[in-house]
């Protein structure tokens, strides 16, 4: 077996199974998971009619690089949302089987674990609290993760200034989620200015997970983008690629479709590793990914939705827990300080008593620089419809009363 796989931790999920291995929870009640970030809503029409005029397409091997009209319609998408200059569909985007693929694919094909004089690992930085896959994709490609910790005091801001000089000198890759999962912080274009020059003075490669782009709450201030901040600093896509996904977008989380766009040079390189890889999207879902890409209107009906779930339940939270609205994504970061349990202890207890799960924290950071970020904040995913979301928030408010006597 490969000997790297005994480097990875085990997944927040597999660790809140074991958390809640020995309690029952109260049958007379219903259980509300406000635990993973699948969406919820109803796949739109237009897709799953697509899906159904397209099945004849299962009778073929789908191309790694996908179609032509797919990657036209990802890039009229990108450059209508981000007011870019016209993308290249054939050589500035590739679809790919999900941004989670993608993201792990992508390590394998940029990081280099040779290149570091002195014999030391390359370093692949996250940020922390991070999705998991970024540590996995640099263990697996045998490099380094180094956890950049986000500040609470600054919008979760990742304290990039406190990096060294000599940990920069050795990465290859680093890992941004904007908006950021699971704090919702979206970077700004003085972040992206920083990063930028980093980039340019240490030469490595900048992914831009962005797949919680079209979740935000007010219509006329969409999220930034990293290829939007680097047209607005009047610099091309060097050593960037942003990477987006359908299944938050237009919930169709099962379809996996998504695409990476950027630097040329590293989709040619990305594109012959995935070739390799075999992670071709079904022609099938290509076909329903053109509706989705080409339709905003039920984009801004599931925003909607959303603006009504966060303006309802975050004032019922705000009252008993530390939280407030995100800058994007569905997500809810809760600090529990104040009942006076850990993270851990609020997610098992509150599943105990009102059979309510919420994901702690620290099962989504790691103890980076004598901290866990994410120690005492429990992470709530708002996609169950309002009145589920509701129920589930009047729950946490009762327990979090009952605790405090």
């Amino acid at each position: 077996m490969n000997p790297l796989l005994d480097s990875l931790q085990s997944y927040p999920f597999e660790k809140l199974r074991v958390l809640f291995k020995d309690v029952t929870p109260p049958a007379s009640l219903a259980h509300i998971s406000f635990g993973i970030g699948e969406p919820k809503h109803p796949t739109p029409a237009l897709i799953r009619d697509a899906v159904v005029a397209s099945l004849g397409g299962l009778a073929a091997y789908p191309a790694t690089l996908g179609t032509p009209a797919l990657r036209e319609s990802i890039a009229n998408w990108v450059t209508q949302r981000y007011n870019l200059p016209p993308l290249d569909p054939a050589t500035q985007v590739l679809p790919v089987s999900g941004s989670r693929e993608a993201l792990f694919a992508l390590a394998q094909t940029v990081l280099d674990p040779q290149r570091n004089a002195g014999g030391e690992p390359a370093i692949v930085l996250c940020p922390n609290p991070f999705y998991q896959i970024y540590e996995g994709a640099a263990l697996l490609g045998g490099a380094q993760p180094y956890f950049v910790n986000s500040d609470p005091a600054r919008n979760f801001a990742c304290d990039y200034p406190a990096v060294p000089a000599d940990i920069w000198a050795r990465t290859q890759l680093l890992y941004v989620c904007s908006p950021g999962n699971p704090t919702g912080a979206v970077l700004t274009l003085d972040d992206w200015r920083e990063l930028f020059a980093l980039s340019d003075r240490y030469g490595f490669v900048i992914a831009s997970d962005e797949c919680y782009s079209e979740i935000y709450f007010d219509e006329a201030n969409p999220p930034l983008g990293g290829l939007e901040a680097a047209h607005k600093l009047g610099r091309g896509f060097e050593r960037l690629v942003m990477l987006s996904s359908l299944s938050k977008r237009s919930n169709v989380p099962g379809m996996r479709s998504g695409f990476v766009a950027g630097d040329a040079a590293i989709l040619t390189a990305f594109l012959l590793y995935r070739t390799y890889h075999g992670a071709a999207l079904s022609t099938v879902f290509q076909s329903a990914s053109i509706a989705a890409w080409n339709d905003e209107t039920h984009v801004r009906e599931n925003r909607a939705k959303y603006v009504q779930k966060f303006s309802t339940v975050t004032p019922m939270l705000a009252e008993v827990l530390d939280v407030r609205l995100p800058d994007a994504a569905f997500y809810l970061w809760a600090d529990v300080s104040r009942t006076g349990l850990s993270d851990t202890e609020f997610a098992q207890r509150l599943y105990a008593d009102y059979n309510v799960t919420v994901l702690p924290g620290s099962f989504l950071a790691r103890t980076a620089h004598g901290v866990n970020p994410g120690r005492n904040f429990v992470r709530l995913a708002l996609v169950a419809d309002v009145d589920e979301c509701t129920e589930g928030a009047q729950r946490v408010v009762d327990f979090c009363r009952a605790i405090a006597g």
